[in-house]
């Protein structure tokens, strides 16, 4: 052993003042070590937010999409006169579809949830 180490060690048994201190100070270094690491524990987690489900599917959506232009096409084709009645059925096909898309977009949020995803 050194002789410098017998020193401390003689120092420390003769002085419990001087070894309290120590162990005082070792266990505020231990403690701001600790602190100083949790914030890269943390970020080493994986991060949690909150998503919207819903259960619409795109497969509803298209469905209301076609019902909806079908629909809309029939009724143009009803409502125009004369030689437009292509024009007719092609404008009512479209706003039809987009009428039917939406009505079927509005429906399926009507089962909407949060849920928590990691990521």
């Amino acid at each position: 052993m050194s002789v410098w180490f017998r020193s401390v060690s003689h120092d420390l048994k003769e002085n419990p003042a001087l070894r309290n201190k120590l162990i005082a100070s070792a266990t505020l270094s231990l403690a701001a070590f600790t602190l100083a690491a949790a914030p890269v524990v943390a970020q080493a987690q994986p991060h949690r937010h909150r998503v919207l489900v819903c259960g619409a599917s795109n497969h509803a959506k298209n469905t209301g999409t076609v019902v909806g232009a079908i629909t809309g096409g029939l009724l143009g084709n009803a409502v125009s006169h004369g030689g437009g009645r292509t024009g007719g059925t092609i404008i009512g096909a479209g706003v039809g579809a987009v009428a039917g898309h939406q009505i079927a977009k509005s429906n399926g949020k009507r089962n909407c949830h949060y849920e928590w995803r990691r990521g």
